[in-house]
């Protein structure tokens, strides 16, 4: 069975970030081909910038305690999930510095996005996408857009996540895609460990 993690991609005290990783939770209890896991970034209390070198120059090994228990966390999954809120028209800088905070571990595995906000932070998912590819991993196309409307909705408890058909169906579109990718992935990736 797949293993996923979902970061929660905020740590703002009272953050949204919440709803949208609950919802997917209990989406994902009904799946039999993956699990999910959650990887909060306040938990994780990764350091800002604070390695002498890229870790690129090392090997992928970080100076840091919290950033090496982050990637040993990070090598048990065959995917990731992340929320996303956007800030100024970006990620958070919670969310970036934990994409930095690990190299190898990223390589070659999915990713999917979760975003909310006024444009359901399309603009922060198009810069992570990058990201993601710098990192060399797979962003797959689906995603879930939480706009204005349900974001305001939700926070104002008029109505919940699930109550959105067409967002329950984006969150089935991304797991699909998740899955694909990351079995194909999995087994690319065992076969180069077998060939090298």
């Amino acid at each position: 069975m797949l293993r996923f993690g979902l970061i929660i991609g905020s740590t703002r005290p009272r953050r949204f970030a919440q709803i949208p990783a609950d919802w997917l939770l209990a989406a994902a209890a009904d799946r039999t081909d993956f699990t999910l896991d959650v990887l909060d970034l306040r938990e994780a209390d990764l350091p800002f910038l604070d390695e002498s070198f890229p870790p690129a120059m090392l090997g992928g090994a970080f100076a840091n305690p919290k950033a090496n228990a982050w990637r040993a966390r990070l090598n048990h999954y065959d995917g990731f999930i992340a929320t996303v809120a956007e800030y100024n028209h970006g990620p958070t800088a919670a969310l970036k510095n934990a994409f930095d905070s690990a190299f190898l571990e990223w390589r070659r595995k999915p990713v999917a996005f979760v975003g909310y906000g006024t444009t359901g932070a399309a603009r922060a998912i198009a810069q992570l996408r990058s990201i993601a590819l710098g990192l060399e991993m797979a962003p797959v196309r689906s995603e879930v857009t939480i706009g204005l409307e349900p974001f305001i909705a939700v926070q104002n408890n008029e109505k919940m996540l699930c109550d959105y058909g067409y967002l329950n169906r984006a969150c089935t579109a991304l797991f699909d895609d998740l899955v694909w990718w990351a079995s194909a992935l999995k087994a690319a990736r065992k076969k180069l460990r077998v060939v090298a």
